[in-house]
């Protein structure tokens, strides 16, 4: 039986990974991984698979499952206060599509960039794992589709640039800053993600030659307020693409996408929405489909695929 890995500060024993450094609130560790290509399953089952360059993620937005994947139930408990990085991810990776490619010479395959954490958290403007991994995977040219909440994306726009299969999904689930920060207070400006997809769109190939899109994934949908609500609906006509869906309905188990209590509580303060939130999710979609015609809006998993 493999022994379990004690992390500095999360274990009442001798701890067997000791923390790297402090970066802002969170303690930070590095591992070697033995695989990063995990095989896709349930919400994005379309995918052949998921890539996560980093356990944990410092944004510790409240309502976010991951956190169910921590690894001991103190990590659990102080979410967004941790984050491992898997130092070798980009070695391990390149062996991983050279071993597909031989197995699968004609076709290329379809990688969620991430599933559990954000590839552009804050710590990745340090230690560049993620822009490691793209240089590996863009000689590869697999189908990609990265999902973040970061502006930092726009870094790696000369990388970007060169993949032929490329879907970029910035998560806006709300168009008010007050809601926002009471969400997700450490998560970036709705502004600098809105400005953040219209640098991309405007920077990016799109043609015959070069595939890319772009999508909004409001998921969980959080209130917008109606101040605010004609301005963000007005600023999605960048992308082609926006992605809705509800809370996740939780059953008390762990290693389900569910919403944490966290965030529940934090829906009480938004009772105007929350106490009639399905009527109040289907006149917003209903102003989505209005005001923008030309734009698939998807809800749950439909809105998650490539294609």
């Amino acid at each position: 039986m493999a022994k379990t890995q004690a992390y500095e500060g999360y274990c009442k024993g001798t701890p067997t990974i000791l923390v790297k450094e402090k970066f802002g609130n969170a303690n930070v560790y590095t591992k070697n991984t033995q695989s990063v290509l995990n095989k896709a399953s349930g919400f994005i089952s379309a995918y052949d698979f998921t890539l996560n360059p980093y356990r944990g993620c410092q944004y510790g937005c409240s309502y976010c499952y991951a956190v169910a994947f921590s690894p001991n139930p103190p990590m659990r408990q102080d979410w967004g206060n941790w984050v491992i990085i898997k130092q070798n991810a980009a070695e391990v990776l390149e062996k991983e599509l050279q071993k597909w490619y031989e197995k699968n010479s004609t076709r290329s395959p379809s990688i969620y960039m991430s599933s559990v954490t954000d590839p552009y958290q804050p710590i990745e403007g340090k230690e560049k794992l993620t822009r490691s991994l793209l240089e590996v995977m863009v000689k590869y040219q697999p189908t990609l589709v990265i999902q973040t909440r970061s502006p930092m994306i726009t870094r790696d726009i000369d990388l970007l640039r060169q993949f032929h299969r490329l879907r970029i999904n910035i998560s806006v689930p709300t168009g008010s800053e007050r809601v926002r920060r009471d969400f997700e207070p450490r998560s970036p400006s709705i502004f600098a993600r809105l400005r953040a997809i219209g640098i991309l769109k405007h920077s990016l190939p799109c043609n015959a030659d070069y595939d890319t899109r772009f999508s909004v994934t409001m998921t969980p949908l959080l209130p917008t307020l109606e101040a605010d609500m004609f301005s963000l609906i007005n600023k999605l006509q960048v992308v082609d693409r926006v992605v809705i869906q509800e809370f996740h309905a939780s059953h008390n188990r762990t290693l389900v996408a569910s919403t944490r209590p966290e965030a529940l509580e934090i829906t009480k303060k938004y009772s105007w929405w929350y106490d009639n939130e399905k009527l109040n999710y289907l006149v917003f979609r209903d102003k989505l489909i209005a005001m923008l015609p030309d734009i698939e809006i998807k809800e749950g998993q439909a809105g998650f695929g490539y294609d």
